[in-house]
Protein backbone atom coordinates (compact mmCIF):
# COMPACT_ATOMS: atom_id res chain seq x y z
CA UNK A 1 0.00 0.00 0.00
CA UNK A 2 2.58 3.02 0.95
CA UNK A 3 4.89 2.07 -1.78
CA UNK A 4 1.68 3.16 -4.36
CA UNK A 5 1.52 6.67 -2.07
CA UNK A 6 4.23 8.36 -3.77
CA UNK A 7 3.16 7.46 -7.20
CA UNK A 8 -0.35 8.70 -6.60
CA UNK A 9 1.25 12.16 -4.43
CA UNK A 10 3.55 13.21 -6.90
CA UNK A 11 2.57 11.88 -10.56
CA UNK A 12 1.87 15.60 -10.90
CA UNK A 13 5.41 16.89 -10.85
CA UNK A 14 7.21 17.70 -13.57
CA UNK A 15 9.62 15.03 -14.84
CA UNK A 16 13.58 16.09 -15.17
CA UNK A 17 13.16 15.97 -19.03
CA UNK A 18 10.30 18.57 -19.23
CA UNK A 19 12.25 21.06 -16.36
CA UNK A 20 14.63 21.40 -18.65
CA UNK A 21 12.53 21.68 -22.15
CA UNK A 22 10.86 24.52 -19.67
CA UNK A 23 14.23 26.43 -19.15
CA UNK A 24 15.50 26.63 -22.65
CA UNK A 25 12.12 28.10 -23.97
CA UNK A 26 12.01 30.48 -21.03
CA UNK A 27 15.91 31.35 -22.14
CA UNK A 28 15.45 31.68 -24.81
CA UNK A 29 12.04 33.23 -25.38
CA UNK A 30 13.28 35.75 -22.54
CA UNK A 31 15.67 37.22 -24.80
CA UNK A 32 14.00 39.43 -27.74
CA UNK A 33 14.83 38.40 -30.82
CA UNK A 34 17.43 35.81 -29.78
CA UNK A 35 17.00 33.54 -32.46
CA UNK A 36 16.08 36.60 -35.02
CA UNK A 37 19.65 37.07 -34.65
CA UNK A 38 20.21 36.87 -38.54
CA UNK A 39 17.92 37.86 -41.19
CA UNK A 40 18.02 35.04 -43.29
CA UNK A 41 14.57 33.87 -41.57
CA UNK A 42 13.46 36.89 -43.69
CA UNK A 43 14.35 35.49 -47.47
CA UNK A 44 12.71 31.74 -46.31
CA UNK A 45 9.62 33.22 -45.35
CA UNK A 46 9.05 35.04 -48.84
CA UNK A 47 10.69 32.12 -50.61
CA UNK A 48 7.85 29.72 -48.88
CA UNK A 49 5.57 32.77 -49.66
CA UNK A 50 6.40 32.34 -53.42
CA UNK A 51 6.71 28.13 -53.28
CA UNK A 52 2.54 28.44 -51.55
CA UNK A 53 1.28 31.45 -54.95
CA UNK A 54 2.70 29.25 -57.34
CA UNK A 55 3.07 25.44 -56.47
CA UNK A 56 6.46 25.47 -57.81
CA UNK A 57 10.19 24.98 -56.12
CA UNK A 58 12.17 28.52 -57.57
CA UNK A 59 15.63 26.86 -59.63
CA UNK A 60 16.73 30.36 -60.57
CA UNK A 61 17.17 33.37 -58.34
CA UNK A 62 13.58 35.50 -57.66
CA UNK A 63 15.21 38.12 -54.96
CA UNK A 64 18.71 39.64 -56.57
CA UNK A 65 18.75 42.04 -59.64
CA UNK A 66 21.85 40.16 -60.79
CA UNK A 67 20.83 39.50 -64.62
CA UNK A 68 20.10 36.93 -66.05
CA UNK A 69 18.96 35.42 -62.68
CA UNK A 70 21.50 33.07 -61.12
CA UNK A 71 20.96 29.62 -61.01
CA UNK A 72 19.36 28.50 -57.22
CA UNK A 73 18.90 25.14 -55.36
CA UNK A 74 16.35 25.70 -53.04
CA UNK A 75 17.15 22.86 -51.17
CA UNK A 76 15.50 24.22 -47.84
CA UNK A 77 11.77 24.54 -49.34
CA UNK A 78 9.88 22.64 -47.26
CA UNK A 79 10.91 24.45 -44.05
CA UNK A 80 10.60 27.66 -45.67
CA UNK A 81 6.66 26.65 -46.69
CA UNK A 82 6.29 25.62 -43.00
CA UNK A 83 7.40 28.94 -41.69
CA UNK A 84 5.46 31.06 -44.64
CA UNK A 85 2.18 29.13 -43.13
CA UNK A 86 2.74 30.43 -39.54
CA UNK A 87 4.30 33.82 -40.35
CA UNK A 88 1.04 34.09 -42.16
CA UNK A 89 -1.42 33.34 -39.30
CA UNK A 90 1.01 34.44 -36.33
CA UNK A 91 3.85 36.39 -37.57
CA UNK A 92 7.31 36.09 -36.57
CA UNK A 93 6.12 35.35 -33.07
CA UNK A 94 4.73 32.84 -34.01
CA UNK A 95 7.82 31.58 -35.89
CA UNK A 96 9.48 32.46 -33.09
CA UNK A 97 7.67 30.22 -30.32
CA UNK A 98 7.53 27.37 -32.59
CA UNK A 99 11.46 26.98 -33.03
CA UNK A 100 11.99 27.52 -29.67
CA UNK A 101 9.47 24.27 -29.00
CA UNK A 102 11.82 22.68 -31.25
CA UNK A 103 14.96 23.11 -30.06
CA UNK A 104 13.80 22.91 -26.43
CA UNK A 105 12.32 19.06 -27.60
CA UNK A 106 15.54 18.29 -29.29
CA UNK A 107 17.41 18.15 -26.15
CA UNK A 108 14.43 17.02 -23.33
CA UNK A 109 14.30 13.94 -26.23
CA UNK A 110 18.56 13.62 -25.77
CA UNK A 111 17.96 13.23 -22.12
CA UNK A 112 15.50 10.63 -21.88
CA UNK A 113 17.32 8.80 -24.69
CA UNK A 114 20.33 8.47 -22.32
CA UNK A 115 17.88 7.75 -19.04
CA UNK A 116 16.61 4.88 -21.54
CA UNK A 117 20.56 3.70 -22.60
CA UNK A 118 20.81 3.31 -18.23
CA UNK A 119 22.57 6.56 -17.67
CA UNK A 120 22.27 7.74 -14.27
CA UNK A 121 20.24 10.70 -13.86
CA UNK A 122 22.02 12.88 -13.39
CA UNK A 123 24.57 12.13 -15.11
CA UNK A 124 22.57 12.54 -17.75
CA UNK A 125 21.42 15.43 -16.90
CA UNK A 126 24.58 16.83 -16.39
CA UNK A 127 25.77 15.95 -19.65
CA UNK A 128 22.82 17.32 -21.71
CA UNK A 129 23.41 20.67 -19.54
CA UNK A 130 26.36 20.81 -21.49
CA UNK A 131 25.72 20.16 -24.82
CA UNK A 132 22.60 22.26 -24.65
CA UNK A 133 25.00 25.32 -23.05
CA UNK A 134 27.50 24.50 -25.96
CA UNK A 135 24.54 24.54 -28.88
CA UNK A 136 23.72 27.79 -28.21
CA UNK A 137 25.76 29.60 -30.87
CA UNK A 138 23.87 28.21 -33.51
CA UNK A 139 20.30 28.53 -32.44
CA UNK A 140 18.57 30.36 -35.16
CA UNK A 141 14.81 30.68 -36.23
CA UNK A 142 16.07 29.05 -39.71
CA UNK A 143 15.44 25.45 -41.43
CA UNK A 144 18.90 23.94 -39.96
CA UNK A 145 16.95 23.25 -36.79
CA UNK A 146 14.76 20.95 -38.18
CA UNK A 147 17.94 18.81 -39.14
CA UNK A 148 19.19 18.58 -35.38
CA UNK A 149 15.81 17.05 -34.03
CA UNK A 150 16.01 14.44 -37.38
CA UNK A 151 19.49 13.78 -36.94
CA UNK A 152 18.51 12.73 -33.07
CA UNK A 153 16.21 10.58 -34.30
CA UNK A 154 18.22 8.69 -36.80
CA UNK A 155 20.81 8.63 -34.14
CA UNK A 156 18.67 6.28 -31.31
CA UNK A 157 17.31 4.55 -34.21
CA UNK A 158 20.75 3.55 -35.07
CA UNK A 159 21.84 3.02 -31.82
CA UNK A 160 18.91 0.96 -30.21
CA UNK A 161 19.82 -1.33 -33.38
CA UNK A 162 23.57 -1.67 -32.76
CA UNK A 163 23.34 -2.02 -28.67
CA UNK A 164 19.48 -3.09 -27.69
CA UNK A 165 18.47 -5.18 -30.80
CA UNK A 166 15.84 -3.80 -31.93
CA UNK A 167 15.28 -2.93 -35.03
CA UNK A 168 13.30 0.20 -36.18
CA UNK A 169 15.86 1.11 -39.06
CA UNK A 170 12.41 0.59 -41.45
CA UNK A 171 11.57 4.41 -40.24
CA UNK A 172 14.58 5.64 -41.33
CA UNK A 173 13.93 5.76 -45.48
CA UNK A 174 10.13 7.85 -44.81
CA UNK A 175 12.69 10.15 -42.54
CA UNK A 176 14.94 10.22 -45.47
CA UNK A 177 12.31 11.43 -47.53
CA UNK A 178 11.17 14.28 -45.12
CA UNK A 179 14.74 15.19 -44.47
CA UNK A 180 16.04 15.28 -47.95
CA UNK A 181 13.32 18.38 -48.49
CA UNK A 182 13.94 19.87 -44.62
CA UNK A 183 17.43 20.91 -45.23
CA UNK A 184 20.98 19.83 -46.64
CA UNK A 185 21.86 18.42 -43.51
CA UNK A 186 20.62 15.10 -44.29
CA UNK A 187 23.54 13.91 -46.22
CA UNK A 188 24.58 13.09 -42.18
CA UNK A 189 22.01 11.18 -41.78
CA UNK A 190 23.53 9.09 -44.72
CA UNK A 191 27.11 9.64 -42.90
CA UNK A 192 26.10 8.11 -39.88
CA UNK A 193 25.10 4.78 -41.41
CA UNK A 194 27.67 4.80 -43.07
CA UNK A 195 29.96 4.80 -39.70
CA UNK A 196 27.80 1.94 -38.11
CA UNK A 197 28.38 -0.36 -41.34
CA UNK A 198 32.17 0.36 -41.35
CA UNK A 199 32.20 -0.43 -37.74
CA UNK A 200 30.59 -3.26 -37.52
CA UNK A 201 33.14 -4.23 -40.49
CA UNK A 202 35.74 -3.43 -38.25
CA UNK A 203 34.69 -5.40 -35.37
CA UNK A 204 33.60 -8.38 -37.03
CA UNK A 205 37.62 -8.54 -38.98
CA UNK A 206 39.76 -7.44 -36.06
CA UNK A 207 37.71 -8.81 -32.76
CA UNK A 208 36.70 -12.37 -31.83
CA UNK A 209 32.90 -13.50 -30.69
CA UNK A 210 29.70 -12.50 -32.16
CA UNK A 211 31.20 -12.60 -35.58
CA UNK A 212 28.07 -12.99 -37.07
CA UNK A 213 25.57 -11.01 -35.29
CA UNK A 214 28.42 -8.03 -37.12
CA UNK A 215 27.71 -9.39 -40.48
CA UNK A 216 24.04 -9.96 -39.87
CA UNK A 217 24.33 -5.96 -39.18
CA UNK A 218 26.31 -5.32 -42.18
CA UNK A 219 23.88 -6.43 -44.17
CA UNK A 220 20.77 -4.78 -42.69
CA UNK A 221 22.61 -1.34 -42.43
CA UNK A 222 23.76 -1.89 -46.31
CA UNK A 223 20.32 -2.17 -47.53
CA UNK A 224 18.78 0.68 -45.75
CA UNK A 225 21.69 2.70 -46.89
CA UNK A 226 19.97 1.70 -50.06
CA UNK A 227 17.33 2.54 -49.51
CA UNK A 228 17.79 5.94 -47.89
CA UNK A 229 19.69 6.79 -50.79
CA UNK A 230 16.97 6.30 -53.36
CA UNK A 231 14.88 8.52 -50.81
CA UNK A 232 17.27 11.20 -50.96
CA UNK A 233 16.27 11.22 -54.95
CA UNK A 234 12.97 12.09 -54.20
CA UNK A 235 13.04 16.41 -54.03
CA UNK A 236 12.78 19.13 -56.63
CA UNK A 237 16.76 18.59 -57.54
CA UNK A 238 16.62 14.68 -58.51
CA UNK A 239 19.94 13.72 -57.69
CA UNK A 240 21.76 16.74 -57.71
CA UNK A 241 20.62 17.31 -54.22
CA UNK A 242 23.09 14.90 -53.05
CA UNK A 243 26.01 17.16 -54.98
CA UNK A 244 24.69 20.22 -52.90
CA UNK A 245 26.58 19.54 -50.05
CA UNK A 246 29.93 19.02 -51.24
CA UNK A 247 29.74 21.78 -53.29
CA UNK A 248 28.66 24.06 -50.32
CA UNK A 249 31.64 22.84 -48.63
CA UNK A 250 34.26 23.11 -51.15
CA UNK A 251 33.17 27.10 -51.93
CA UNK A 252 36.21 28.39 -50.33
CA UNK A 253 34.38 31.93 -50.22
CA UNK A 254 31.57 30.91 -48.11
CA UNK A 255 33.81 28.77 -46.15
CA UNK A 256 36.26 31.33 -45.50
CA UNK A 257 34.21 34.46 -45.25
CA UNK A 258 30.42 33.75 -43.80
CA UNK A 259 30.65 33.92 -40.08
CA UNK A 260 28.82 30.46 -39.26
CA UNK A 261 31.33 27.71 -41.72
CA UNK A 262 34.80 30.01 -39.77
CA UNK A 263 36.42 27.71 -37.44
CA UNK A 264 35.19 28.52 -33.84
CA UNK A 265 36.75 31.78 -32.18
CA UNK A 266 37.77 30.72 -28.66
CA UNK A 267 38.83 34.61 -27.87
CA UNK A 268 34.44 34.05 -27.65
CA UNK A 269 32.44 33.32 -24.55
CA UNK A 270 32.66 29.93 -26.14
CA UNK A 271 31.36 27.20 -23.83
CA UNK A 272 31.69 24.73 -26.57
CA UNK A 273 35.45 24.93 -25.55
CA UNK A 274 34.45 23.39 -21.70
CA UNK A 275 32.72 20.37 -23.86
CA UNK A 276 35.75 19.98 -26.04
CA UNK A 277 38.09 20.20 -22.88
CA UNK A 278 35.96 17.81 -20.84
CA UNK A 279 35.90 14.94 -23.62
CA UNK A 280 39.73 15.13 -23.61
CA UNK A 281 39.88 15.00 -19.73
CA UNK A 282 37.40 12.12 -19.35
CA UNK A 283 38.79 10.21 -22.40
CA UNK A 284 42.45 10.51 -20.72
CA UNK A 285 41.02 9.31 -17.49
CA UNK A 286 38.48 6.59 -18.33
CA UNK A 287 38.99 3.08 -18.13
CA UNK A 288 36.68 1.86 -20.71
CA UNK A 289 37.23 1.36 -24.47
CA UNK A 290 35.81 3.27 -26.85
CA UNK A 291 34.09 0.70 -29.32
CA UNK A 292 35.38 1.26 -33.46
CA UNK A 293 31.84 3.31 -34.08
CA UNK A 294 32.39 5.37 -30.94
CA UNK A 295 35.94 6.21 -32.02
CA UNK A 296 34.89 7.03 -35.76
CA UNK A 297 32.36 9.51 -34.41
CA UNK A 298 33.98 10.99 -31.99
CA UNK A 299 36.92 11.55 -34.78
CA UNK A 300 34.20 13.09 -37.63
CA UNK A 301 32.23 15.16 -35.43
CA UNK A 302 34.76 16.69 -33.36
CA UNK A 303 36.59 17.23 -36.78
CA UNK A 304 33.47 18.89 -38.02
CA UNK A 305 33.17 20.80 -34.74
CA UNK A 306 36.56 22.62 -35.20
CA UNK A 307 36.70 23.09 -38.54
CA UNK A 308 33.10 25.09 -39.04
CA UNK A 309 31.48 26.56 -35.88
CA UNK A 310 27.65 25.59 -37.61
CA UNK A 311 28.33 21.95 -36.79
CA UNK A 312 29.17 22.28 -33.16
CA UNK A 313 25.20 21.57 -31.89
CA UNK A 314 25.92 18.05 -34.22
CA UNK A 315 29.08 17.46 -32.26
CA UNK A 316 27.13 18.41 -28.70
CA UNK A 317 24.41 15.79 -29.38
CA UNK A 318 26.26 12.93 -30.79
CA UNK A 319 28.94 13.11 -28.13
CA UNK A 320 26.42 13.23 -25.59
CA UNK A 321 26.12 9.25 -25.23
CA UNK A 322 29.65 8.50 -25.56
CA UNK A 323 30.44 11.18 -22.97
CA UNK A 324 27.87 10.10 -20.66
CA UNK A 325 28.40 6.19 -20.90
CA UNK A 326 32.25 6.96 -19.70
CA UNK A 327 31.17 8.90 -16.78
CA UNK A 328 28.32 6.46 -15.55
CA UNK A 329 31.34 3.61 -16.43
CA UNK A 330 34.00 5.60 -14.47
CA UNK A 331 31.43 6.14 -11.12
CA UNK A 332 30.29 2.54 -11.04
CA UNK A 333 34.03 1.51 -11.46
CA UNK A 334 35.00 3.57 -8.06
CA UNK A 335 31.14 3.20 -6.28
CA UNK A 336 33.47 1.92 -3.58
CA UNK A 337 34.44 5.38 -2.29
CA UNK A 338 31.99 7.56 -0.04
CA UNK A 339 31.35 10.46 -2.18
CA UNK A 340 30.33 8.45 -5.45
CA UNK A 341 28.51 6.02 -3.45
CA UNK A 342 26.55 8.83 -2.41
CA UNK A 343 26.15 10.54 -5.22
CA UNK A 344 25.26 7.13 -6.67
CA UNK A 345 22.30 6.74 -3.98
CA UNK A 346 21.09 10.05 -4.56
CA UNK A 347 21.15 9.59 -8.55
CA UNK A 348 18.53 6.58 -7.87
CA UNK A 349 16.77 8.19 -5.65
CA UNK A 350 16.38 11.03 -8.26
CA UNK A 351 15.55 8.86 -10.70
CA UNK A 352 12.46 6.95 -8.52
CA UNK A 353 10.95 10.62 -7.93
CA UNK A 354 11.26 11.57 -11.73
CA UNK A 355 9.69 7.82 -12.68
CA UNK A 356 6.68 9.17 -10.99
CA UNK A 357 5.99 11.85 -13.69
CA UNK A 358 3.05 10.91 -16.04
CA UNK A 359 1.78 12.15 -18.72
CA UNK A 360 4.11 15.56 -19.19
CA UNK A 361 1.82 17.62 -18.13
CA UNK A 362 4.06 20.06 -17.28
CA UNK A 363 5.15 20.05 -20.73
CA UNK A 364 1.51 20.14 -22.59
CA UNK A 365 0.37 22.98 -20.09
CA UNK A 366 3.79 25.32 -21.22
CA UNK A 367 2.49 24.81 -25.28
CA UNK A 368 -0.93 25.62 -24.39
CA UNK A 369 0.59 28.66 -22.13
CA UNK A 370 2.35 29.65 -25.09
CA UNK A 371 -0.23 29.05 -28.15
CA UNK A 372 -2.46 31.62 -25.73
CA UNK A 373 0.55 34.07 -25.32
CA UNK A 374 0.98 34.20 -29.07
CA UNK A 375 -2.87 34.26 -30.53
CA UNK A 376 -3.52 37.59 -27.78
CA UNK A 377 -0.35 39.25 -28.65
CA UNK A 378 1.18 38.92 -24.95
CA UNK A 379 4.37 38.05 -26.53
CA UNK A 380 6.07 39.59 -29.69
CA UNK A 381 9.56 39.26 -31.38
CA UNK A 382 10.53 41.28 -34.29
CA UNK A 383 13.73 42.07 -36.17
CA UNK A 384 16.47 44.12 -34.12
CA UNK A 385 16.12 47.66 -34.96
CA UNK A 386 19.21 48.26 -33.79
CA UNK A 387 21.26 45.47 -36.38
CA UNK A 388 19.16 46.08 -39.63
CA UNK A 389 17.51 48.75 -41.58
CA UNK A 390 14.12 48.88 -40.39
CA UNK A 391 13.82 52.74 -40.50
CA UNK A 392 16.10 53.41 -43.49
CA UNK A 393 13.93 50.55 -45.20
CA UNK A 394 10.93 53.22 -44.51
CA UNK A 395 12.55 55.80 -45.82
CA UNK A 396 13.28 54.06 -49.48
CA UNK A 397 9.32 52.89 -49.49
CA UNK A 398 8.63 56.51 -48.73
CA UNK A 399 10.74 58.21 -51.36
CA UNK A 400 10.72 55.25 -53.88
CA UNK A 401 14.13 55.27 -55.00
CA UNK A 402 14.52 54.29 -58.55
CA UNK A 403 17.30 51.41 -59.89
CA UNK A 404 19.52 48.68 -58.66
CA UNK A 405 20.82 48.77 -54.87
CA UNK A 406 24.18 48.04 -53.73
CA UNK A 407 23.47 46.44 -49.98
CA UNK A 408 25.43 44.73 -47.20
CA UNK A 409 24.12 41.19 -46.94
CA UNK A 410 22.58 41.00 -44.13
CA UNK A 411 20.74 44.11 -44.99
CA UNK A 412 20.19 42.27 -48.04
CA UNK A 413 18.42 39.44 -46.26
CA UNK A 414 15.74 42.00 -44.17
CA UNK A 415 15.37 43.83 -47.62
CA UNK A 416 14.13 40.68 -48.93
CA UNK A 417 11.27 40.24 -46.32
CA UNK A 418 10.13 43.63 -45.82
CA UNK A 419 10.69 44.97 -49.49
CA UNK A 420 10.39 41.76 -52.19
CA UNK A 421 9.52 42.01 -54.28
CA UNK A 422 9.44 46.06 -54.80
CA UNK A 423 13.06 46.25 -54.10
CA UNK A 424 15.60 43.50 -55.25
CA UNK A 425 19.05 43.03 -53.86
CA UNK A 426 21.95 43.23 -54.96
CA UNK A 427 23.62 40.31 -52.17
CA UNK A 428 22.02 38.26 -49.58
CA UNK A 429 22.93 35.55 -47.33
CA UNK A 430 22.52 32.71 -50.03
CA UNK A 431 25.97 33.12 -50.41
CA UNK A 432 25.83 29.42 -52.33
CA UNK A 433 24.03 30.88 -54.85
CA UNK A 434 26.36 33.91 -55.39
CA UNK A 435 28.83 31.64 -55.33
CA UNK A 436 33.00 32.76 -55.43
CA UNK A 437 32.74 35.00 -58.40
CA UNK A 438 30.03 37.44 -57.06
CA UNK A 439 31.12 36.69 -53.66
CA UNK A 440 34.55 38.40 -54.71
CA UNK A 441 32.75 40.89 -56.13
CA UNK A 442 30.77 41.78 -53.18
CA UNK A 443 33.83 42.02 -51.06
CA UNK A 444 35.93 44.06 -53.16
CA UNK A 445 33.49 47.68 -52.98
CA UNK A 446 32.55 46.53 -49.39
CA UNK A 447 36.54 46.49 -48.81
CA UNK A 448 37.03 49.01 -50.72
CA UNK A 449 39.70 46.95 -53.06
CA UNK A 450 41.29 48.33 -56.78
CA UNK A 451 38.32 47.94 -59.00
CA UNK A 452 35.30 48.85 -56.62
CA UNK A 453 33.70 51.21 -58.75
CA UNK A 454 34.14 49.18 -61.71
CA UNK A 455 31.71 46.71 -60.02
CA UNK A 456 28.98 49.29 -59.20
CA UNK A 457 29.09 50.55 -62.62
CA UNK A 458 29.18 46.37 -64.15
CA UNK A 459 25.94 46.14 -62.13
CA UNK A 460 24.31 49.84 -62.54
CA UNK A 461 23.63 50.37 -59.15
CA UNK A 462 22.32 53.86 -58.41
CA UNK A 463 21.97 53.52 -54.66
CA UNK A 464 23.60 52.00 -51.88
CA UNK A 465 22.69 50.96 -48.34
CA UNK A 466 25.26 50.08 -46.17
CA UNK A 467 26.47 50.24 -42.24
CA UNK A 468 27.32 53.51 -41.19
CA UNK A 469 29.68 52.89 -39.00
CA UNK A 470 32.10 50.98 -42.23
CA UNK A 471 34.68 52.02 -44.45
CA UNK A 472 32.63 52.07 -47.30
CA UNK A 473 29.86 54.63 -45.67
CA UNK A 474 33.08 56.79 -44.38
CA UNK A 475 34.96 56.92 -48.49
CA UNK A 476 31.69 57.64 -49.75
CA UNK A 477 31.13 60.10 -47.32
CA UNK A 478 34.12 62.11 -48.79
CA UNK A 479 33.30 61.42 -52.41
CA UNK A 480 31.29 64.02 -54.92
CA UNK A 481 30.11 61.62 -57.06
CA UNK A 482 27.96 59.85 -54.12
CA UNK A 483 25.75 62.09 -51.90
CA UNK A 484 24.38 61.20 -48.76
CA UNK A 485 20.11 61.06 -48.92
CA UNK A 486 19.73 59.44 -44.95
CA UNK A 487 21.32 58.18 -42.17
CA UNK A 488 20.84 56.59 -38.84
CA UNK A 489 23.10 54.54 -36.21
CA UNK A 490 22.01 51.52 -38.42
CA UNK A 491 22.41 52.45 -42.28
CA UNK A 492 23.20 55.01 -44.62
CA UNK A 493 21.54 55.47 -47.90
CA UNK A 494 23.97 57.11 -50.77
CA UNK A 495 22.45 58.10 -54.36
CA UNK A 496 24.92 58.57 -57.22
CA UNK A 497 25.56 62.65 -58.34
CA UNK A 498 23.64 62.21 -61.35
CA UNK A 499 20.84 64.76 -63.20
CA UNK A 500 18.49 62.08 -62.88
CA UNK A 501 18.91 62.01 -58.66
CA UNK A 502 19.09 66.03 -58.75
CA UNK A 503 15.40 66.70 -56.84
CA UNK A 504 16.49 63.70 -54.49
CA UNK A 505 19.79 64.86 -53.86
CA UNK A 506 18.67 68.43 -53.53
CA UNK A 507 15.44 67.66 -50.97
CA UNK A 508 17.93 66.23 -48.72
CA UNK A 509 21.35 67.96 -49.03
CA UNK A 510 20.87 69.40 -45.15
CA UNK A 511 21.54 65.52 -44.12
CA UNK A 512 24.17 65.46 -41.89
CA UNK A 513 26.12 61.39 -41.04
CA UNK A 514 24.49 60.06 -37.72
CA UNK A 515 28.50 58.89 -37.26
CA UNK A 516 29.57 62.46 -36.82
CA UNK A 517 26.55 63.35 -34.48
CA UNK A 518 27.54 60.78 -32.28
CA UNK A 519 30.96 61.56 -31.78
CA UNK A 520 30.37 65.03 -31.08
CA UNK A 521 27.93 63.59 -28.20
Amino acid sequence: MNSNKPSKIFWFLPSIAEVLFIVILAIILSKQGSLLGDADTGYHIRAGEYIIDNLTVPHHDIFSHISPPLAWTAHEWLPEVIFALIHNVLGLTGLVVFMALIIALVYAILLKFLKASGISVIVAALIVVLATSASTIHWLARPHIFSLLIILIWYIILDIYQYKQKNYLYLLPPIMLLWVNLHGGFIAGLMLIGVYIMGNAYMAIFQKGEREDKIRKIKTLSIYFALCLLATLINPKGYKILLFPFNLISNTFIMDHVNEFLSPNFHDNLRYEYMLLFMIFLFGVSVLRLNAIEIMLVLIFTHMSLYSARYIPLYAIVLSPILAKQIDYLLHEYRERRLIRRFLAMSERTAKTDSMAKYNLWAIATVIVLTIMVFTGNLSYEFDKKKLPINALQFIQKEKLQGNMFNNDEFGDYIIYAAWPEYKVFFDGRSDMYGEKIGNEYLKVTQIKSGWEDVLKKYSVNWIIFHTRSALSSLLLERDDWKLIYSDKVANIFIRNIPENRQLINKYVDVKPMIVEEEKE
